[in-house]
């Protein structure tokens, strides 16, 4: 298995059109875009009610309610103005009918210091569109 190649440039010049799928694409886009406003409601949006969220450090959160309420506090306190980049050199591999695991390249960027991640989502078909029903987040060591 080959390693993913970590993003090294900025959100803006990820090409969202490489990855294989296009609705994941889109949602993914839409996850950066939440992120990059500040908008934790739009963030939750993009995850099933009972998602599982781990942090980089290991914080595991479920649903989408507690999703929302995390974010809001971080976009809001230690993360208020960070960007995100995600979606770079994106993999998107099927699992069933309706279900694909996505692993990226991401990460943020907080007052000017990038933290690169490789991610991992699980996405499913729901009557909503795509949503992560997971997310897993593994900072990349320097």
């Amino acid at each position: 298995m080959s390693e993913i190649p970590h993003a090294e440039i900025p959100h803006a010049e990820i090409p969202h059109a490489e990855i294989p799928h296009p609705e994941i694409a889109a949602l993914l886009a839409r996850l950066a875009d939440a992120w990059n406003g500040g908008d934790a409601t739009a963030y939750a949006a993009l995850f099933t009610e009972d998602a599982d969220y781990i942090t980089f450090d290991g914080t595991h959160t479920r649903g989408r309610e507690a999703i929302e309420s995390t974010h809001r506090w971080l976009f809001d306190g230690p993360l208020k103005g960070s960007t995100m980049a995600t979606g770079g050199n994106a993999t998107v591999k099927p699992l069933a009918d309706g279900a694909v695991l996505v692993i990226a390249a991401g990460g943020t960027a907080v007052d000017g210091l990038h933290r690169p991640s490789t991610v991992s989502f699980t996405a499913v078909r729901t009557p909503e569109g795509w949503r992560f029903a997971s997310f897993q987040n593994t900072r990349v060591a320097s």
